[in-house]
């Protein structure tokens, strides 16, 4: 009994692109077509498997960095965990000390969504495989906490800060 591969229509036309492209095998995906039109660099060309070398090779060691190993988790772990108790304070502490305390879970909350989305980036762009993009991604996330950062700290100080507005909208 042999089995032959029947071509569905709708899988032939989920796979025709969408940039008005006829024909399914020899046309380039459509993705790749918008990549191309926006200036977006092209994937870097991985080995087969994304093994370099033989089975037998060692692995490359990377060169020791603090940052990136034990104590860059370590911190990630230290910002979660005190963002739990930062979370309560400001509204059961001294109104005196609100806005100190406001201005702690702001940056706190800052740092920790930069490593979060640090994080993301590294695992889903990674530099071996996109390249610039990565690079691209990478500052456009520091730009971005950088903005946001001045955004809280003009919101902190000129308006009520993250706590009087969470403590308005709880009680809205």
């Amino acid at each position: 009994m042999s089995f032959r591969a029947v071509a569905s229509p709708v899988r032939s036309s989920l796979a025709r692109p969408c940039l008005g492209l006829r024909g399914v095998r020899n046309s380039i995906p459509a993705p790749i077509v918008a990549a191309r039109h926006l200036g977006i660099p092209p994937l870097i060309a991985q080995p087969p498997g994304g093994i370099v070398g033989t089975v037998n090779d060692p692995v490359a060691i990377p060169p020791a960095d603090k940052m990136h190993g034990s104590y860059h988790w370590s911190f990630e772990r230290l910002i979660a965990v005190g963002l739990v108790p930062l979370t309560v304070a400001p509204f059961v502490s001294d109104v005196a000390l609100a806005p100190a305390v406001d201005s702690v879970l702001v940056a706190t909350t800052l740092v920790h969504s930069y490593f979060g989305l640090q994080s993301c980036i590294i695992d889903y762009v990674p530099k071996r495989e996109f390249g610039k993009v990565h690079d691209a991604c990478m500052w456009l996330l520091l730009g971005g906490t950088i903005l946001t950062g001045y955004g809280f700290y003009k919101f902190e100080t000129e308006d009520i800060g993250l706590t009087g507005t969470i403590a308005k909208a709880w009680k809205a």
